[in-house]
């Protein structure tokens, strides 16, 4: 993690850092400082958030805590510092789970702090005392082990950095370790001081969950949480995903190490389930995945992994055929390995491209690369989404995410679908906007000449030729052709629909 300070010029890899909302851009980091005009909790897209505007005299920007009910302090008219990315896809520029500093924050004392705040984090974990003298907590550091497919041994791996951490005089504890029965994982939690789980009564079962509340008291300086993307049994006041959960464990200082499959970003979801045909029902979005400091591979061959299944490494001896024959079959395993070397590849690269710009200012890295997608309310839009995502990753382009708005179209831009293409733009770090026109594909090549885009992602027409024939040819051909008069490249994406298949 790099040290930053208020009065740096730039933040992380040197993308310059906004100071006010005016002059903030989607995906740029800022530092705000004003005031709360107005907080609120609001229901998007199915999932609760508590939403607070920030005006600093020059615009307003929407500090977004996802998952979470009131919280206490952010009242209109009290001050507030708030630091974060800004994403669009919201009625304004907005930064999700931002760190925060409640009071009368003073400029000259702020920037005397040398706080290594580096990535986003969720609400900020502070003393009355750290509030009144307007200092925000420093992030931790954050470190994931990643997998292509369970039994690879993340777990091992993070458990054995603990180990030698402790050795080393570290204060590190489990928050939560799921061994799922295995003997060796077990037997590596030896020695490691252990939070009690939390307790819920769920449906008419008792469920145990990591207990935050319990960690943040704790206050140690590592903390393992396992499986990043799992879903939390209901608690009133509490995260929806574990994630969410690490995302105030950083906040609040502390550091993480945690584990996470490839088939659980959110980019990758839908090729996994093309890939192997299970859906994918848990999911983090990779803007939390790559905040991450330290992402380290955790490689396993698939026939090491078959072999893992078949001794009852990785499964109880009841499922191990039916795994075998399924999700472990060894073409899946390769292609899921694939995935997970490649998004490792990218990241790779986009820290080697972080210390060229460091190292030689004077020289322009930054791609020229610049993606958009159009999408419509049409089943297997997501599917285009993330396919535009994974291409804008590894060209490391802008996302922009474009919807046209025809008269003859569904009434109104706040659907329920709608709202659902929109969060998952903003999951994959898309910048999402809406077009009113009576001619989406010319309204989408004017779009990519203004905003200077050199690649288009649709989707691929569902119409039957009689139907393209009867309504005036197909808009895919027109569009394709187009963009290539305007010099742009154009992807066609076949649309995977959605299927029944379980986790």
């Amino acid at each position: 993690m790099s040290t930053f300070r208020f009065d740096d010029p730039y933040y992380k890899d040197r993308r310059p850092l906004a100071r006010t909302v005016a002059e903030s851009r989607p995906r740029q980091p800022l530092l705000a400082r004003g005031s709360i005009v107005e907080a609120h909790e609001q229901l998007r897209a199915g999932r609760k958030s508590y939403v607070c505007t920030l005006d600093d005299g020059t615009g307003q920007v929407d500090l977004v805590f996802t998952g979470r009910g009131r919280i206490p302090g952010f009242e209109p008219g009290v001050k507030c510092t708030a630091k974060g990315t800004v994403i669009s896809g919201y009625d304004r520029p907005a930064m999700l789970n931002p760190l925060y500093g409640l009071g009368d924050l003073g400029i000259s004392e702020a920037e005397q702090s040398s706080s290594p705040m580096d990535s986003i984090g969720t609400e900020s974990v502070q003393t009355v005392d750290e509030r009144r003298s307007g200092t925000v907590a420093p992030a931790g550091h954050f470190r994931i082990y990643l997998g292509a497919a369970p039994g690879v041994g993340k777990t091992v791996a993070m458990l054995d950095e603990a180990q030698r951490r402790r050795r080393r005089g570290t204060d590190v504890v489990i928050g939560i370790v799921e061994s799922h029965g295995r003997p060796v994982t077990k037997s590596l939690t030896a020695g490691l001081e252990v939070i009690p789980r939390r307790k819920v009564e769920y449906r008419g079962t008792t469920l145990e969950e990591m207990d935050l509340d319990a960690v943040l008291r704790r206050r140690p300086k590592v903390v393992l949480v396992d499986e990043l993307a799992h879903t939390n049994a209901p608690i009133p006041g509490g995260h929806d995903k574990r994630w969410q959960d690490v995302e105030t464990i950083l906040a609040a200082g502390i550091d993480v190490i945690s584990t996470v499959n490839i088939q659980h970003l959110e980019s990758m979801a839908d090729a996994v389930e093309r890939i192997t045909g299970v859906k994918v029902r848990e999911r983090v979005p990779d803007s939390v995945v790559r905040k991450a400091d330290q992402i380290e591979l955790v490689d396993s061959s698939p026939e090491q992994l078959r072999r893992r299944m078949l001794h009852g490494n990785i499964y109880p001896a009841d499922k191990v055929p039916q795994a075998l024959d399924n999700f472990f079959r060894t073409d899946n395993l390769s292609a899921l390995r694939e995935l997970a070397l490649r998004f490792v590849a990218d990241e790779t690269e986009e820290e080697l491209l972080s210390y060229l710009r460091r190292s030689h200012p004077d020289v322009a890295w930054e791609t020229t690369e610049r993606i958009m997608v159009g999408v419509n309310e049409a089943p297997g839009a997501e599917s285009v989404i993330r396919r535009a995502a994974r291409i804008s990753s590894r060209l490391k382009a802008e996302l922009h995410v474009v919807h046209v708005r025809t008269p003859d179209g569904p009434a109104g831009s706040g659907s329920k679908r709608l709202e659902e293409l929109r969060s998952l733009a903003g999951a994959v770090g898309g910048r999402w906007h809406e077009l009113d026109s009576d001619d989406p594909s010319a309204a989408l090549v004017d779009f990519a000449r203004e905003n200077q885009v050199t690649q288009l992602v649709i989707g691929s027409s569902r119409r039957s030729r009689w139907q393209q024939l009867r309504g005036g040819g197909s808009t895919v051909r027109r569009l394709s052709k187009s963009a290539s008069d305007a010099g742009i490249d154009v992807h066609v994406i076949a649309r995977a629909l959605q299927k029944d298949h379980q986790s």
